[in-house]
């Protein structure tokens, strides 16, 4: 009899969706999502926080999902970020978290980005600013930000980056208008708006 599980000699691996779109988080399972995938990332795998990694700025914060799609429909939460405005037309984005699975797919973090730089720049954002881990700057660079020093974040390495928003249009990542990973990778490629 032919095995189901095994067809070709070797063990198959999930199913991941080439469909991922990230939009700010609107239903409570996103959210609960949302803090979990932060909590695996940032407490359990990297161990930067104990017990949490929510702080004081979650309270203001608008939380932004990437859900895979599979038929059209939401599935999963496979990746997190978090933005909050600080002064006045300055916004900080942080917390960017990507499912293990998904982190092979470059475009999860990809559509993050955009998403927030985005959705912060709708809202009124003149300056966008992250810390970012030190392994993660090259890839950042990438997408538009430019380091403005190296500080230190919970004992590790990171740099203060900072944006530059005529790559990034002024409009809300809202679940109507989602922004997906595959166009938000093209348009990073060729140095266009997403």
């Amino acid at each position: 009899m032919l095995d189901m599980q095994n067809v070709w000699g070797a063990e198959l691996g999930p199913y991941l969706s080439n469909t991922i779109a990230a939009h700010v988080a609107n239903e409570p399972w996103q959210l609960e999502a949302y803090f979990r995938l932060r909590r695996e990332v940032f407490v359990t795998e990297q161990r930067l926080f104990e017990g949490s990694d929510v702080d004081e700025q979650d309270a203001s914060a608008t939380a932004i999902v990437a859900v895979n799609q599979i038929a059209g429909m939401a599935d999963e939460v496979v990746g997190t970020v978090r933005i909050y405005p600080t002064e006045s037309g300055t916004w900080f984005g942080g917390r960017l978290a990507v499912s293990a699975r998904y982190r092979s797919r470059r475009s999860v973090g990809t559509s993050l980005i955009c998403a927030a730089v985005s959705t912060a720049h709708a809202r009124g954002c003149e300056r966008f600013l992250a810390t970012i881990q030190l392994n993660n700057v090259g890839y950042f660079e990438q997408h538009h930000f430019a380091t403005l020093e190296p500080v230190e974040v919970c004992g590790q390495p990171h740099h203060l980056m900072q944006a530059d928003l005529r790559h990034f249009p002024s409009r809300a990542a809202h679940a109507h208008r989602p922004v997906y990973a595959d166009v938000a990778a093209v348009s990073v490629r060729r140095g266009r708006r997403a």
